[in-house]
């Protein structure tokens, strides 16, 4: 196994779909031994949604779709099912082995296998299990099933998210990532490093309770905030920010651009370079504070100027004087970009398939302790025999477990 920072530490993977496997494939990615436990012939959820499909060596679609690919590398794929006690008795050996358990299962659902919290730390009690639910494990939504999508809205991502009200086309908007899911996803490895310093300092491992909703509200951020502060709630305002001003998407020759101006000496040298220094000087527009105050007026001002060049010439022009600004890439763009080329944040990655899976880097750069891409997203049952040799199974018993259907 890899040299990384986690080497030597085994996470036992319980989740699908994104939040629970994003954390455990940034654990992978720190170095330690993941084993996805997926249901036999079925897998995780995300390897059906498709398409795209990663292709094989001579370019036919495999079963394992692009979203797939997304959070599940350095793991190894273990299929058992989880119903019968046959699996439960697996999963309870892993467990018994391992530092750490995330899980996604609904409020109580692993409880009838044996495989819940109260169950494993009697077995092992140094482990560290994480859960993660919609809406954590008590309160009066405790029992729903909680997804991205519908987290978003109800946390209030979508209330400051999409033109604002009076523009055609406004209304509530979803973010264009599962991002909830993600912020969950790092939350959790958060929680699980720091369970496993404090099992350093005392022996002890926990329960970790991570509810999508609390993330979400967590992460509103200066939003949040601005009502309970306030008393106001805040309302959509596009890609304006409700802060800062000039901060948001302009028009130009060509398409458009962001201005991102955070402080006063930006926004003169903006108007400077855009002949208008006039703008800094009027009381309107000075200050940030009065910017923002005054946007309605500005902000058709700005417009009326940025049109006049292509959007290379203006961000040749502002990065020149330390104007903070920039294109709005698609995602060829984006692979494409000079910078992105030079950090290497695409990975190519050698796939059981007899082809490459593309990746996309963790962007954690250690000066010691580099991520290791050592293991591709896996086929479904990809390691089943491998895992099961390490708990002692000899091949007549993994035959018969096959035969019977457990593995």
């Amino acid at each position: 196994m890899a040299a990384g920072a986690l080497a030597g530490l085994k996470v036992l993977d319980l989740s699908r779909v994104l939040a629970g496997p994003w954390a455990s494939q940034l654990l992978g990615d720190l170095g330690a031994d993941v084993i996805k436990v997926e249901k036999p012939g079925a897998g995780d959820d995300t390897r059906g949604w498709g398409p795209p499909w990663l292709t094989d060596g001579e370019g036919r679609a495999t079963t394992d779709a692009a979203y797939f690919l997304c959070t599940n590398r350095n793991k190894r794929s273990l299929t058992v099912d989880m119903t019968r006690p046959e699996g439960q008795e697996i999963v309870r050996e892993l467990a018994g082995q391992s530092d750490v358990v995330v899980e996604n299962f609904k409020v109580g659902g692993l409880k009838a296998y044996g495989l819940d919290y109260a169950s494993l730390s009697a077995i092992n009690p140094k482990l560290v299990y994480c859960s993660i639910t919609g809406f954590g494990q008590d309160g009066p939504y405790a029992a729903r099933a909680g997804y991205d999508f519908l987290i978003q809205g109800m946390g209030g991502l979508m209330s400051v998210t999409g033109r604002a009200d009076a523009e055609e086309g406004a209304g509530p908007q979803k973010v264009g990532v599962a991002l909830t899911d993600i912020l969950t996803g790092l939350y959790a490895s958060n929680a699980i490093l720091a369970a496993l310093a404090h099992r350093e300092k005392t022996g002890e491992g926990q329960h970790i309770d991570l509810a999508l909703l609390d993330v979400q509200v967590a992460c509103l951020a200066n939003q949040a905030m601005n009502y309970l502060v306030s008393g106001t709630a805040p309302r959509r305002m596009g890609n304006g920010h409700p802060n800062i001003v000039p901060y948001q998407d302009f028009p130009t020759a060509d398409g458009d651009m962001i201005l991102a101006i955070g402080n006063d000496g930006q926004f003169a040298r903006f108007c400077e370079i855009a002949s208008h220094a006039e703008w800094a000087a009027d009381e309107r527009f000075a200050t940030n504070a009065a910017r923002v105050k005054h946007r309605g007026e500005l902000l058709p001002l700005l417009r009326q100027t940025t049109v006049m060049k292509t959007t290379a010439a203006w961000i040749g022009l502002l990065e020149s004087a330390a104007v903070p600004c920039g294109p709005i890439n698609d995602l060829a763009g984006v692979f494409a970009d000079p910078q992105v080329l030079h950090r290497g944040l695409k990975v190519e990655m050698p796939h059981a398939a007899g082809s490459s899976a593309p990746q996309v880097a963790n962007p954690i750069r250690y000066s010691a302790t580099p991520i290791d891409y050592r293991l591709a997203p896996p086929p479904l049952g990809h390691d089943t025999e491998a895992v099961l040799r390490e708990l002692g199974r000899t091949a007549d018993e993994i035959a018969a477990l096959r035969a019977a259907g457990v593995v």
